[in-house]
């Protein structure tokens, strides 16, 4: 075999290897994301489905088996349409009342939502500022304390 064969074909095998890997690693990366309120009225439709949905945690539903690494709750949405979940993993560090749950899995056959990745954000955390109450000279003055304090 000539050596630019040999390079095509080794070339040619690496690319589909590459291939190969990313498509069977994307799936679960490609889900839909879905509101709670059409999850509850067409369930069925997204079985075997891997989709993303968020809520409001619903804290006194919460129950954490740490044994089994087993975290059960329900989430609801602004309209208080609610979603149980399982989750098998380690239960978030902010796992609070008034922080939003976005989750990442199935519908099983019950309804049940099971999850497979689980991340928190506290709503008041991500609200910005409002442009109009804006100071200017507060910003002067913290730059030029922060100036005399570094010479």
């Amino acid at each position: 075999m000539k050596k630019n064969t040999k390079v095509i074909l080794a070339g040619s095998l690496i690319f589909m290897s590459i291939l190969v890997l990313l498509i069977t690693a994307t799936p679960t990366s490609s889900g839909a994301e879905v509101p709670i309120n059409h999850l509850n009225e067409n369930g069925k439709e997204y079985e075997e489905r891997y989709i993303t949905t968020e809520g409001f945690l619903i804290e006194n539903s919460v129950v954490w088996n740490a044994d089994a690494i087993e975290l059960q709750f329900d989430i609801q949405d602004e309209e208080g349409h609610k979603l149980s979940v399982y989750y098998h993993g380690v239960q978030p560090d902010n796992f609070s009342d008034d922080v939003i749950v976005i989750v990442h899995g199935y519908v099983t056959s019950d309804g049940i939502f099971e999850a497979d990745k689980v991340q928190t954000r506290c709503p008041s955390v991500y609200e910005g500022e409002d442009p109009e109450d804006y100071d200017p000279d507060i910003h002067r003055e913290m730059d030029r304390q922060l100036n005399i304090d570094d010479d």
